[in-house]
């Protein structure tokens, strides 16, 4: 049974549970997850946890993303990329923007930043999915989100063409955040009707989209039974976490055995989730959290026997 992690390139059209099925058929395994949705229109890099490493799915999307997108100013749409319909347009002369411009707006994007998530996504509202309100014409109240964009820079000069201005940007993130509507963000900032017409997912996890595999590349090295020299090991989905080391048997066996622990055993405070580390053959043991009513005390949440 495969163990570990796997760099997947999506292809544009694809969903993500779509990437699972297929993973799921060629690798004859139920246990298959995926770290983090991608739009079908969306191309890029998707890990994927295969056999005992799903445990550790939510810890990867907690490391970040990096993306590559194209905004385009001039009109604005429904789902705020180029699948939509659109709601607003205003054309744009060569001489109405430069550069200068653009970098300016881009830098008050950068750190804590509120969005809004646009009507036609996931993020669920009284139960239903906000795209299912979206669908039948129906309005609701969106929660505004706190995201951290962590770096965004302008990625190639602008392109002026059909009363339009497109350029690519290069943006490093948090969780949860969304680049269409970051995009629609930029286009309000500038004044102007905005969409994202494009987007590449460069990096995720701590994935980089060059050692990304194909559908039809795992489908091979399934075949030639090389498939497990690919994979990462649970370790490397859990780089996030602070990691206190152990070398003491006694403390071995009682965080395989999921026992709880006095903080005071450790030289190292402990006031989020910590990785317990085996010093002896270099693999994660578990994952410890800090006890919610005793302050002194870290309990297991996770146990890698």
């Amino acid at each position: 049974m495969y163990n570990g992690i796997l760099p997947v390139y999506k292809e544009r059209g694809l969903t993500s549970h779509d990437v699972v099925f297929k993973l799921r058929k060629i690798l004859k395994t139920k246990k298959v997850g995926h770290t983090g949705t991608l739009d079908p229109e969306v191309s890029g890099v998707l890990p994927i946890c295969i056999g005992p490493a799903t445990k550790v799915s939510d810890y990867i999307m907690e490391m970040g993303k990096t993306y590559f997108a194209t905004v385009y100013l001039g009109f604005s749409t429904t789902t705020e990329d180029q699948t939509g319909e659109i709601l607003e347009k205003k054309p744009i002369g060569e001489d109405a923007l430069n550069g200068e411009q653009i970098d300016s707006a881009l830098a008050h994007f950068e750190g804590i930043i509120t969005q809004i998530p646009p009507m036609y996504s996931s993020v669920k509202v009284n139960g239903k999915k906000l795209y299912e309100y979206a669908r039948k014409n129906e309005t609701v109240e969106r929660p505004s989100r706190e995201v951290e964009i962590f770096d965004i820079k302008r990625a190639s000069e602008l392109r002026f063409e059909n009363q339009g201005c497109q350029f690519d940007i290069k943006v490093k993130c948090g969780k949860g955040t969304y680049i269409r509507t970051l995009a629609t963000d930029i286009g309000k900032a500038l004044e102007l009707p905005a969409h994202m017409s494009k987007l590449t997912r460069i990096q995720s996890g701590g994935f980089d989209i060059e050692n990304s595999l194909t559908i039809e590349d795992i489908q091979s090295l399934h075949e030639h039974e090389t498939l497990q020299e690919k994979l990462f090991p649970i370790e490397y989905g859990l780089r996030g976490l602070k990691k206190i080391n152990i070398s003491n048997e006694s403390q071995r066996f009682k965080i395989l055995n999921g026992q709880k622990f006095n903080t005071n055993e450790f030289d190292q405070s402990i006031d989020t989730l910590v990785v317990m580390f085996d010093t002896l053959n270099n693999k994660a043991l578990a994952i410890y959290t800090p006890h919610p009513e005793k302050p002194y005390e870290i309990k297991p949440k996770k146990v890698f026997n």
